[in-house]
């Protein structure tokens, strides 16, 4: 069986960094890709993580409006809220990130 997820598309916000007690990092930011459909064009977004040096690269480097190339694996968060009602999402777990495009100028 294979899990594997390759995205290419704009990042929406610049990436939200997160540094832990255990020096491990967390960068979590969301990518929007378009597709076609017999109603026009509509726009998928996907909620990407990435964990340590990939991390630190896609908080530095990932702004918002740039073109990137993700690979990694769907995942799956499962908890309880306060309420006790179980809620779920998926997202991408990220083993690569690439930027594409020209760079802009600082």
């Amino acid at each position: 069986m294979i899990n594997s997820v390759t995205i290419v598309g704009r990042v929406g916000q610049d990436p939200e960094v997160r540094y832990f007690d255990s020096g491990k990092v967390k960068t979590v930011l969301s990518v929007a890709t378009n597709r076609w459909s017999k109603d026009g064009e509509k726009t998928d977004w996907f909620r990407i993580e990435l964990w340590d040096k990939k991390a630190e690269v896609a908080g530095e480097y990932a702004k918002k409006g740039a073109l990137v190339a993700i690979d990694g694996r769907l995942a799956q968060s499962k908890w309880q809220d306060k309420n006790g009602e179980n809620r779920e999402y998926y997202y991408v777990r990220a083993t690569d990130i690439r930027l594409l495009g020209k760079r802009e100028a600082s």
